[in-house]
């Protein structure tokens, strides 16, 4: 604080020169006035640090000096000097917003330096703070600017993911494939997807990417490119390849190491051969496992193993083929659905599906519903359902 600059006024000369000396002889520099008049031009020529005023003086008293300074700069440090018989005066100056007051005559003028420090102090830790919180409203006010870009981003990047996903389920001679997306933010790390591969086969699957969010999103992107390329293969090869859905995990497999993303994906994937009448699908660490619902037979999960896609460099996927029972469901979930539904083990969350899906929820309407997914505000994480079904 030494070296600030202080306006003392005072109209006792001797008092005033007194002061001056003993703040010059301790680093201060100093303005001086004799009256509340002279003081109010030299604040405003010379911006001092702080003012030291005396409260009754002639031409221009102490306390209009203190209302005129205040409603010129709020922050100055401004400690008042009075007699002991005025302290009514020195309650008024308070009022006004004076920083302290001293009781004349000061005798130990150390009590002064340590006032004025006080008073530098504290102004300076009021400017601090001043300017932290400018700081802190300018954040405050640029987070919300990039909040609202951000929205509007994802808002952007959903209604592309949507657009992403089958418009409309794919019925298929006496089959149907049909799916629901419930995302815990604007996107989603869950995906779903179905098509025709030719006039007696059609392949689909449901993939959820580790995490959820904008980065899971980007992943799903990828996937709906890759199957699209895929496709595309096996179009322009006149449709001759056999298309396995093991080789096309292990596609995915090298294709999301190569990224160096570090995401991975639990997949399950099928392709449907009506003229063969077989099923055959590949797990990709996929869980919960897939539910089959057949006429006359129990309700059952789907068996099969396999590792997350994207993790392991030599993860090997296997086919499994099944004859298509010739009126069934298989419903697959992704497993937010395990987060939501309120029973507490596991043991208890996979018999409250079988129980679900037993007692006929084989459309996606019904299945929602039955879950209590409707009702849902925010999930806490993303949820995908489809369903396969022959009618």
């Amino acid at each position: 604080m030494t070296g600030s600059t202080i306006l003392v006024i005072d109209d006792d000369t001797i008092v005033r020169e007194s002061i001056v000396a003993y703040l010059q002889g301790i680093g201060f520099k100093t303005h001086e006035a004799g009256n509340g008049q002279q003081g109010l031009h030299i604040f405003r020529d010379c911006h001092p640090d702080l003012i030291l005023c005396d409260l009754r003086m002639p031409i221009m008293d102490g306390l209009t000096m203190l209302s005129q300074v205040r409603s010129e700069a709020s922050d100055i440090p401004f400690i008042v000097v009075s007699g002991a018989g005025v302290m009514t005066d020195v309650v008024e100056a308070l009022h006004l917003g004076a920083s302290d007051f001293l009781v004349k005559p000061i005798v130990d003028l150390e009590v002064l330096e340590y006032a004025i420090h006080r008073a530098l102090e504290k102004a300076q830790l009021l400017m601090e703070n001043k300017r932290y919180r400018a700081s802190l409203e300018e954040a405050i006010n640029s987070l919300k600017s990039s909040l609202t870009l951000l929205q509007e981003d994802q808002k952007a990047g959903r209604q592309v993911q949507m657009n992403m996903l089958p418009r409309h389920p794919l019925e298929y001679k006496d089959f149907k494939v049909d799916h629901n997306i419930i995302p815990s933010l604007y996107l989603s790390g869950d995906f779903v997807d179905y098509f025709t591969l030719s006039d007696h086969s059609f392949a689909f699957y449901l993939a959820d990417v580790s995490g959820h969010g904008a980065s899971s999103a980007f992943v799903t992107v990828l996937l709906k490119h890759m199957s699209i390329s895929l496709l595309q293969d096996y179009h322009n090869n006149g449709g001759k390849i056999r298309v396995k859905p093991s080789h096309v995990l292990s596609y995915i497999n090298q294709s999301l190491l190569k990224t160096g993303l570090g995401k991975h994906v639990t997949v399950f994937g099928g392709i449907v051969n009506t003229r063969d009448q077989t099923l055959t699908y590949s797990f990709g660490g996929h869980f919960p496992l897939p539910v089959i619902a057949e006429e006359g037979q129990q309700v059952r999960f789907l068996e099969g193993k396999g590792l997350p896609v994207g993790l392991f460099e030599d993860a090997v996927y296997e086919d499994v083929i099944i004859d298509l029972p010739r009126q069934f469901s298989l419903t697959i979930l992704s497993d937010g659905i395990l987060e939501v539904l309120p029973q507490k083990s596991l043991k208890e969350k996979e018999d409250h599906l079988l129980s679900v899906i037993g007692e006929g929820a084989d459309t996606i309407a019904t299945l929602t519903e039955r879950l209590g997914l409707n009702d849902i505000q925010e999930a806490p994480d993303d949820i995908a359902m489809l369903i396969l079904a022959r009618y």
